[in-house]
């Protein structure tokens, strides 16, 4: 019996690109700039042997079916029914502006004043998750 390596590598991948067309036909209202693939968060788990990094990330697909996200009139909103926004996040420099202290502050507040209204998902700057140098 012959093996096809090419094979063993399409099928996973095709798995996951039905999985992520099946996600998209969950989520039809999901805004036109964001994708399900995008990533929200990206954690530093470590290093392995070889020195390279280990990164945890988390896609919008995954916040969403957690946010138990579905399309109400048009619009994607959380279980309780609470309008969803995302917020790209800012602040990923190695060598900081002058100003970062008030971008930061400006960020928070925007954040703060947009969870009165809507469920917030915020959007790391750093989606590789690695250090900045």
């Amino acid at each position: 019996m012959t093996f096809n390596l090419k094979m063993s590598v399409a099928i996973p991948t095709m798995v996951l690109i039905a999985q992520l067309s099946l996600a998209e036909n969950l989520f039809p209202c999901l805004p036109p700039e964001r994708k399900l693939s995008d990533i929200v968060s990206a954690e530093m788990t470590g290093r392995d042997a070889s020195g390279r990094y280990s990164v945890k990330t988390t896609i919008i697909k995954d916040r969403l079916i957690q946010l138990k996200a579905h399309c109400k009139n048009g619009k994607l909103v959380d279980g309780k029914s609470r309008q969803i926004y995302f917020y790209q996040l800012t602040g990923c420099w190695g060598a900081p502006p002058t100003d970062y202290r008030e971008i930061m502050q400006k960020q928070r507040r925007e954040i703060e004043n947009l969870k009165k209204s809507y469920t917030v998902i915020e959007l790391t700057c750093n989606p590789k998750g690695l250090p900045v140098p």
